[in-house]
């Protein structure tokens, strides 16, 4: 009988279709595979619709996509955090509120304080700001965890209070000001042309990047081995790296072929003494220091989430509560910490959105938690907790972005945009519901 079971099973796998056996074998997640395809559709049909409306298309450009990466950076990472959150089953609604929080404080320091006591650009002012809204951010997210976890106030309710006491907190401290400019060194954390790291230095970062690739399949594979799990096969391997390596190449070809604007080359060539060309001066922009940020966080949310005894811990709780605290895991304190993580990345989110504005206004991060949210999920994060991929919501908000950027080139107005993304959220939600339960 198990000769006879084990031949069915020999031919289940023969006749599968070729790209299921693809997928399998490479374990590639077919959600992820899904939201790649949306998000080329959405590129390629607002450049098409800007052909056929202007008679041009400017979404697929360096340019656009330069700006789009950069825009997607402080939204990017806040939903590595949400991602937590969520799948523990509660909800943070206040992110955009503490993000405006934690930059109004940035701004007041570096502009208002710290220059009476170090005097206008000193070094020191960028890092103690940066520390300062670093801490204040982690402290006010361990208080909602405190409220959550040890008073047993429902997250909704404690974060949607934080979104109103922040916002409000955040006018009183500038009495309604705005505050700029923020501080020279300070600003280069937004991007911008002297906010990047250039030609060399973007190539620099693709060879590490394809380098760690490559370590992390060998690796894997090793420490598949060394337990006894079952292996993919070698061409599946070779295919990965190859993939991954080349998805960062084309990146850094990408970034690298946006140049710096001719006034700006033109300062840069006068300063420095450089001759300029008849055909002019071409400088490349390379990678946004926005950007090397959110792809920091990615890997360090990564490896938090997936190879560490905290991240065994959230999703554990996210499975089952009530099984995690019987089998001895201190879920309260684990909640603590998790909103405290939140905080921080909505402080480190407010240094770039601060920085990119390059001031802080009452309304910046206004809407930010519904776009955080929207991206978590369209992620692949469950609303029921314990399912959710930090790449994912990475790539959520980079769509999320794409269909705002879109929009703005071909000509939505602003409710037009709402209705969308309003639209894109809860579709995103019944695909997770209709996944869950063809998973059951």
């Amino acid at each position: 009988m198990s000769d006879l079971s084990s031949g069915h099973g020999a031919a289940r796998v023969e006749h599968e279709p070729l790209f299921t056996r693809f997928l399998r074998q490479t374990e590639i997640d077919s959600r992820l595979l899904g939201m790649v395809g949306a998000l080329a559709l959405i590129w390629i049909g607002f450049h098409v619709y800007g052909m056929l409306v202007n008679g041009f298309g400017a979404f697929l450009t360096p340019r656009n996509l330069w700006n789009l990466s950069v825009q997607t950076a402080s939204i990017g990472v806040m939903a590595t955090g949400m991602v937590l959150v969520i799948v523990t089953r509660h909800i943070d609604l206040s992110v955009g509120s503490v993000l405006g929080f934690c930059a109004m404080v940035m701004a007041i320091m570096q502009v208002w304080i710290l220059p009476q006591f170090f005097g206008l650009g000193h070094p020191a002012i960028w890092i103690i700001t940066i520390l300062i809204g670093l801490t204040v951010g982690t402290l006010v997210g361990a208080f909602h965890g405190f409220l959550i976890a040890y008073l047993q106030i429902p997250a909704f309710i404690v974060t949607l209070g934080g979104l109103l006491v922040w916002r409000g907190a955040s006018f009183m401290l500038a009495r309604g000001e705005t505050i700029s400019p923020v501080d020279s060194t300070f600003a280069l954390l937004g991007g911008g042309p002297y906010g990047a790291v250039g030609f060399i230095g973007s190539w620099i970062v693709g060879v590490v990047v394809c380098v760690g690739i490559v370590a992390i399949i060998v690796t894997g594979r090793r420490k598949r081995k060394q337990f006894q799990f079952p292996l993919r096969p070698m061409w599946a391997e070779i295919f990965l790296a190859c993939l991954g390596c080349a998805v960062v190449i084309g990146f850094v070809m990408l970034v690298n072929a946006y140049p710096w604007p001719k006034g700006i080359v033109r300062q840069y060539a006068e300063t420095n003494n450089i001759a300029v060309p008849e055909g002019g001066l071409f400088i490349s922009h390379g990678f946004a220091i926005p950007v090397l940020i959110l792809i920091a966080v990615g890997i360090f949310m990564t490896f938090l989430a997936t190879r560490t005894r905290f991240g065994r811990y959230v999703f554990a709780i996210g499975g089952n509560p009530e099984a995690a605290e019987l089998a001895g895991i201190n879920t309260r304190w684990v909640t603590v910490k998790i909103f405290g993580l939140m905080g921080f990345l909505c402080a480190l989110s407010a240094v770039i959105a601060s920085a990119r504005l390059n001031s802080a206004t009452n309304a910046l991060g206004t809407l930010d938690e519904l776009y955080v949210i929207a991206s978590a999920v369209i992620g692949g994060t469950s609303l029921g907790g314990g399912i959710g991929t930090i790449y994912g919501a990475i790539l959520g908000a980079l769509v999320m972005q794409s269909l705002q950027t879109g929009m703005v080139l071909v000509g939505f107005d602003a409710a037009a945009q709402q209705i969308v993304v309003g639209s894109v959220l809860v579709i995103a939600v019944w695909l997770d519901t209709v996944y869950r339960r063809r998973a059951k």
